[in-house]
């Protein structure tokens, strides 16, 4: 319903002129209003006092209206900010606009849903709305589609005016843990002056806000939590609701942490993860895990969707997993990422039965005020996208905060939904310790230097309501003073023990953190491969296939039982199926990826004339264990979502893949910050595979590279495998082999798309049962005798070949490098000692020189090998290809002509 302007009351009564004629003529939230106006009157019996008369029926539709409004943006007048003065009136809210005066404030009105169907005086439906809506909770809920959310939110709040009713030990608690937020930050600040901690401090309400959703989520029997926040106040939450004990905290910033336990490179303190279970008040347990997390912000929302995701499904129908993140202002309005995450929460193959989104709205980003960072009332405006509710609170109010996030863990367990709470407070440092605020907000600055801390506001609410008296809280202090003062003296020992929790994780301690260099055997036997073939070309009874589709199916069967010319296609369902069928899970999740983005794949078929969907893969096992997932339209979301869910599910393969691998690049921060440096940085154990369709066709310049280069020069201490393998059978042994093996590395694909129906890149039986993956392919055509010698990795093999057929070259070999990293140095100089007559060593790729795997590899064969060699391929360039079909073409011939003639 439009709210843009105010609404006059001649505006109303003309919409329900109109609607009255026509109800089609207004809009479908005005009809649903004008409805519940009606129902109201069509009563049989009138509500004792109610006036017939036209003049009292246009004050009850005043009314009415004037009601909606404070359900609909009654939080316009809400009070939220710890550092502005509170409204009293808003002209959109105001009687006068719709009509009213002060002589109708003794009126009785009749309001659906409102007072369980009394009638009330105008002054206490005002007064009721008021105290509902305009105070420390304002709430956006009523542009939810779904009249049955909208109406369990209004039965929740008004009857209770969203007033906190809490209990006097609850209220101990919350002055309890506000004490441990702030006295937590004031010792760390004195006792490790300027080095950064990005303190909580202005919004030490989240300390006891995260106490309380923990224990609703416990009373909801939620079993895991799975939390992703930033680094301000990263550090208070693990001591002070994760329980770290504060000792190791301190030794991190004594920069002695238990140094037998560290792993590669290390982060900063206020990036890690931690483990832990939380004990509730009721006495159960809730296991924690914090994701590590990069500077980047917002980047960790999908990783952590992704880690929820992969508990629910390892838990099966038992999982009850709730994902919170906490967000700053200006990352929830600014970072592209935020609706990515946000778009994925209803879909099925990405849902995880709601989040709870916490805005720490400190009002500022680094140094940059709210009206310049975003072009919305509100930071949290992006979350009404997905129909969610949204609540601001005021973030000096910590029984208001309470209220709002236990009604806001209500909501999200009775709908499966997101739930958004949006606390208003401020920062009482700089973006970090040592940065001034005054330069760039001085007025601000001002206020907030003249604010007491909330735990003194709180305090002095809880002593005049007697909820405690001044020995009682001297004790909370000091007691909390005493813990600290005992806790750094025991962080200047020597570490003799490990935290009560962990960084990380258990679930992959069985998995090695070294590249595993004994060869795995992913052959099957042909009896096998045979089953799987037929098995995965039968369809159910009266399902209708595609025509085309049925042939392919039928193709499919027949190159397995004749033991020659299997494509790519059917190795990766061969593959897929194998790894299903040996008791794995196999999950892909990618743009097009059911089907396949050059339709190769089809692993979901549907019925021509009901729609109904056969998976042949998933139908191998009960429950599936299948699950091939067709994308929203994002990389960084979705990849990110693949990263978290591979960390906790070593058991399963799980790949993302690329429309087109050009598109990779889009997800840059996921590539960088989590998958190739997580290991070193946090010991992080991921097998995710990611597949990118690479090669150059003549398509231009973004659909050609999925820039293979940027991967290789990410590669070290074998943080990752990076591999373009060229036959059926060698990516079928490479699935396999990532599924198979005790090490947890990611591993990237160059996939085809060309070759996908190459009638040369097809294999034979033998290649599925008496191999295994090779990370070089000798020249099975070239003698030993060979005098040149050409490497290559990809598709420009067949190029090469072709040619060199047609022209009937003899003494050159084209040896094919299908493992890129870790490198294949043995390999490669077993191979190199075997072509004793070799006089000319080459390197050919089809990408530019600045590009492709040349700049990787020359390093090193210069490095490790006592040979000379030469680069054929593209001139550098800033572009991965032309956009111009002819001189592509030309481009190719003349690489091709180049590395086996020795000349253009």
């Amino acid at each position: 319903m439009p709210y843009s302007g105010p609404w006059s009351t001649e505006y109303i009564e003309s919409l329900y002129e109109r609607w009255k004629s026509d109800p089609n003529q207004v809009d479908k939230d005005w009809r649903f209003f004008f409805q519940g106006f009606e129902l109201g009157f069509s009563q049989p019996v009138q509500p004792e006092g109610a006036a017939c008369d036209e003049d009292a029926m246009r004050k009850q539709s005043r009314v009415e209206a004037l009601v909606y409004r404070y359900r609909d943006i009654g939080h316009l007048m809400s009070c939220l900010d710890p550092l502005e003065a509170c409204l009293t009136d808003h002209p959109l809210i105001s009687l006068s606009t719709f009509g009213l005066g002060a002589d109708d404030m003794e009126k009785a009105f009749y309001v659906p849903g409102l007072a369980k169907g009394r009638t009330m005086p105008l002054k206490d439906i005002l007064q009721l709305m008021r105290q509902t809506y305009c105070r420390s909770i304002g709430v956006e809920y009523m542009h939810l589609q779904d009249p049955h959310e909208r109406e369990w939110l209004r039965e929740k709040m008004e009857p209770l005016k969203n007033e906190p009713n809490l209990l006097t030990e609850e209220k101990i608690r919350i002055l309890n843990k506000l004490c441990q937020a702030k006295q937590f930050e004031q010792f760390v600040h004195k006792r490790y002056l300027g080095q950064k901690r990005f303190s909580l401090e202005g919004a030490e309400v989240i300390i006891p806000m995260m106490d309380v959703l923990f224990d609703r989520a416990a009373s909801h029997d939620c079993r895991e939590i799975v939390l992703g926040m930033s680094h301000r106040g990263r550090l208070n939450v693990q001591v002070n609701i994760m329980g770290k004990p504060y000792e190791d905290i301190f030794r991190e910033f004594e920069d002695q942490y238990n140094p037998e336990g560290a792993v590669g490179t290390g982060d900063v303190k206020y990036h890690k993860g931690f483990v832990s279970k939380y004990t509730a008040q009721n006495g159960k347990t809730i296991d924690v895990m914090m994701a590590n997390n990069p500077s980047h912000l917002e980047a960790v929302n999908p990783v952590v969707e992704g880690m929820a995701k992969g508990r629910i499904d390892a838990m099966g129908k038992d999982a009850r997993v709730l994902p919170v993140l906490l967000h700053g202002d200006a990352a929830f309005a600014g970072q592209g990422i935020v609706a990515e995450t946000l778009n994925m929460s209803q879909l099925e193959g990405y849902k995880t039965g709601g989040t709870i989104h916490i805005v720490v709205n400190n009002q500022i980003g680094y140094t940059t005020l709210p009206e310049d960072a975003r072009s919305t009332r509100y930071s949290t405006d992006i979350a009404k996208g997905i129909m969610v509710p949204i609540f601001h609170v005021h973030g000096e109010d910590p029984e208001a905060v309470a209220h709002a996030v236990r009604l806001a863990c209500d909501y999200r367990m009775a709908f499966a939904k997101d739930v958004v709470i949006d606390v208003v407070c401020y920062r009482l440092y700089g973006h970090n310790e040592g940065d001034e605020p005054y330069f760039t907000a001085p007025l601000m600055y001002d206020r907030i230097r003249q604010r007491p801390s909330l735990d003194e506001l709180y305090a002095t609410q809880l002593l005049d309501e007697q909820v405690l008296d001044q020995t009682e809280l001297n004790q909370i202090r000091s007691g909390i003073e005493t813990c600290l003062t005992t806790a750094i003296d025991a962080a200047k020992e020597p570490v003799k023990h490990s935290s009560t929790g962990k960084n990380l994780p258990d679930d992959n301690d069985d998995h090695s953190s070294f590249y595993e260099r004994v060869a795995i055997d992913t052959a099957l036997k042909k009896e096998d491969l045979l089953a799987l073939a037929r098995q995965l070309s039968s369809l159910p009874d009266g399902f209708n296939v595609n025509p085309k589709l049925e042939k392919l199916l039928e193709k499919r069967k027949q190159s397995v039982e004749e033991g020659t010319g299997i494509d790519w296609g059917n190795a990766e369902t061969l593959a897929f199926a194998s790894i299903v069928q040996q008791g794995q899970p196999v999950r892909l999740s990618g743009e097009d990826s059911q089907r396949g983005t050059f339709s190769q794949r089809h692993s979901v078929l549907f019925d021509t004339k009901t729609n109904a969907e056969y998976t042949p893969i998933a139908a191998l096992s009960s429950p599936p264990m299948f699950y091939p997932i067709n994308s929203l339209l994002s990389e960084a979301g979705v990849l990110g979502f693949e990263y978290g869910y591979s960390l906790v599910r070593p058991d399963c393969l799980t790949l993302w893949e690329a429309q087109f691998g050009d598109f990779v690049n889009n997800a840059q921060v996921v590539i960088d910050q989590f998958i190739v440096s997580g290991e070193t940085k946090w010991g992080s154990k991921s097998g995710l595979t990611l597949l990118l369709p690479h090669g150059y066709e003549g398509m231009g310049p973004e659909h050609s590279s999925a820039r293979i280069e940027r991967f290789l020069q990410l590669c070290a201490n074998e943080n990752i495998q990076v591999c373009n393998p060229t036959t059926p059978a060698q990516y079928f042994h490479l699935l396999r082999r990532q599924a198979m093996g005790k090490v947890l590395k990611p591993l990237v694909i160059m996939t085809p798309k060309s070759l996908l129906r190459h009638p040369l890149a097809v294999s034979d039986m033998d290649d599925f049962t008496k191999k295994r993956f090779e990370a070089v392919l000798d020249d099975p055509l070239a003698g030993k005798n060979a005098e040149k010698v050409i490497f290559v990795s990809g598709k420009i093999y067949y190029e090469l070949l072709k040619a060199r057929d047609d022209s009937r070259i003899k003494k050159t070999a084209i040896i094919r490098i299908e493992q890129l990293y870790p490198f294949p140095q043995k390999q490669i100089e077993n191979i190199i000692n075997t072509y004793k007559k070799c006089r000319e060593w080459l390197w050919t790729q089809e990408e530019p020189e600045n590009q492709g795997p040349w700049q990787f590899v020359s390093r090193l064969f210069q490095k490790n090998f006592s040979i000379g060699l030469t680069f054929i391929g593209r001139d550098p360039s800033p572009s991965p290809a032309t956009g111009y079909h002819h001189v592509f073409v030309e481009e190719q011939e003349n690489i091709v002509r180049k590395a086996l003639l020795g000349s253009l």
